[in-house]
């Protein structure tokens, strides 16, 4: 058969059964249309998962408290409830233990901090010198929290973008301004940059203040409930 026989056929093929073609090629476009929006929303979920994670901090190990278990009782309350990590423990990680770039304890809780007339509710994290650094936070304006800071117990604090607009309003500059966190004064020395997030995940509605201070002042207790550990190689 010539090749131009094979196409006069397939054109009456066609002609003569133009709804069943049309249906075809219908499904076909649809099959194919997708298969591509499903790889290309996959590829968008990786990318966002991906990100997300780098947010979070780049070959970093979170080592958290285990169970608590309840006196008189074979319960055990949830993982991370249990106060037994301490500042002695993220020192010791980190002269000890090998492959270990940096250290950065934390401990957090909800606060109201007020400001000239403002006020807000956010997490307040009490942090290490190493944190920003670790968690790849970086600074807008300001500076972030010090060795010195910790070691002095300073009453300093680095607030979120949000909640420096919050107090403040869009656009002010916050530097220097007090804030009361849980009635005690600190002094604003950073504007972290904005990161995202959602709910009490969300890292723009928060502050941050030294761990030192936040034991002494807020929380009143020696415990961290997070040691972050960035090590020298991923693998």
């Amino acid at each position: 058969m010539k090749f131009s026989d094979l196409v006069q056929e397939t054109y009456s093929a066609i002609s003569a059964n133009k709804t069943r073609t049309a249906l075809t090629i219908l499904g076909i476009i649809i099959g194919i249309g997708s298969v591509v929006a499903m790889i290309s929303v996959g590829e968008g979920v990786k990318q966002q998962i991906e990100s997300n994670i780098e947010s979070m901090g780049s070959n970093l190990i979170m080592v958290t408290p285990g169970f608590q278990r309840i006196v008189g009782s074979q319960a055990r309350s949830y993982r991370g409830s249990a106060q037994s990590l301490t500042l002695d423990d993220a020192e010791a990680i980190e002269k000890e233990v090998p492959n270990v770039k940096a250290v950065a304890p934390e401990s957090l809780g909800r606060f109201q901090i007020t400001a000239k007339g403002s006020n807000t509710n956010c997490t307040v994290y009490g942090v290490g010198a190493s944190y920003f650094q670790i968690k790849n936070i970086g600074v807008e304006k300001g500076a972030s929290i010090s060795q010195q800071n910790v070691q002095r117990l300073s009453k300093v604090a680095v607030l979120g973008p949000t909640t420096a607009e919050d107090l403040f309003g869009k656009n002010a500059n916050p530097i220097g301004q007090t804030i009361k966190i849980n009635k005690i004064s600190f002094t604003v020395i950073g504007v972290a940059e904005s990161k995202g997030g959602a709910g009490l995940l969300n890292q723009d509605d928060a502050a941050y203040v030294p761990i030192t201070t936040f034991q002494q002042f807020l929380s009143g207790d020696e415990h961290v409930s997070v040691i972050n550990i960035q090590v020298q190689d991923q693998k």
